[in-house]
């Protein structure tokens, strides 16, 4: 049984809201498809059954992510989120499917008609603010709380009133010109949208699953090393082997440092250990580990150590 007291305040609201939200929007969707008969409609409502079950899957997330770490996990719980990510696109990619063999079954098969598009219109549109609203809440608080559960949610319920957009510029065009055909062809467009936003999240999940290299960590976290070579306290002769990768939210860090080979291992380990305290405050929450190795270059400024053999540190 999973402890939601660990999920902070801010967190729970926002996922609290999103369920909520979700399940409220489905009513008023299927509504309107039910009112109307549009394929574009239809579409939308679809959608909105994985916007359910993503907002239920990323409450899911957030309660395992902030479970503390324990002798199965000592690297905590943090990658659930990259699945619940990964999970959420997997469903908006089966979805765009349905969606877009039931429209091509109307083409070919069905007589088209919309009928009560003015109703329809309006709840729509009801829908497509209030998807907005939430959506740009959720990315807020999930940017400002480092969760990729509830950004991937946020900018699903934001593509989601993009989507909407597209169902009301459909059903206008059908109202205005009597033109029944644009009604499927913005469901086929639709479809294809919502597939191509399921694989960014994929590749995304797939990333983050696979330890890809965040490219804005690199550069934040180089220039904290360099500005330390270059002569900031505490100073370094140099440094190698810079990895990190993300577990969630969570940062984790590791790099080789070299220093003046006179120095105690008392002095050593203030070195590392206030460079790791650096970048552990820079990322918000991360752990940061040093390995120190005495410095042995012949032309190394700081040691100034003439004449001894170049080698390479191990």
């Amino acid at each position: 049984m999973l402890d939601l007291s660990h999920i902070p305040r801010p967190e729970f609201r926002a996922a609290m809201v999103s369920v909520t939200v979700g399940l409220v929007l489905l009513v008023i969707k299927f509504t309107a498809y039910w009112l109307t008969g549009s394929s574009a409609i239809f579409s939308d409502a679809v959608e909105s059954i994985v916007n359910v079950a993503a907002s239920l899957v990323a409450f899911w997330a957030l309660a395992l992510a902030h479970q503390p770490a324990d002798k199965k996990h000592p690297y905590g719980h943090g990658k659930v989120e990259f699945m619940s990510a990964g999970l959420e696109g997997g469903m908006i990619l089966l979805a765009s499917v349905f969606i877009f063999v039931r429209t091509i079954d109307v083409l070919l098969f069905r007589e088209i008609e919309t009928t009560t598009i003015d109703l329809g219109l309006m709840l729509i549109i009801l829908a497509m603010l209030i998807n907005g609203i939430v959506g740009g809440m959720l990315i807020r608080v999930g940017k400002r709380q480092k969760s990729l559960a509830l950004q991937a949610d946020g900018h699903h319920l934001l593509a989601d009133a993009i989507t909407s957009i597209a169902v009301v510029i459909a059903l206008g065009i059908v109202k205005w010109t009597g033109f029944l055909l644009a009604d499927p062809i913005v469901a086929i467009l639709i479809s294809l949208y919502i597939a191509w936003m399921g694989l960014r999240l994929l590749k995304h999940s797939f990333g983050g699953l696979m330890d890809e290299q965040d490219q804005n960590d690199d550069r934040e976290l180089t220039a904290i090393l360099d500005s330390h070579v270059a002569g900031s306290d505490p100073a370094i002769c140099g440094y190698h082997k810079l990895r990190h990768r993300h577990s969630g939210r969570y940062h984790w860090v590791d790099f080789h440092i070299s220093v003046p080979a006179e120095l105690d291992v008392a002095e050593g380990h203030r070195i590392a250990s206030a460079i790791e305290y650096e970048m552990e405050q820079h990322l918000g929450q991360g752990n940061a580990t040093a390995h120190i190795e005495p410095c042995l270059s012949s032309v190394c400024p700081r040691c100034a150590k003439t004449g001894l053999k170049n080698l390479s540190p191990g």
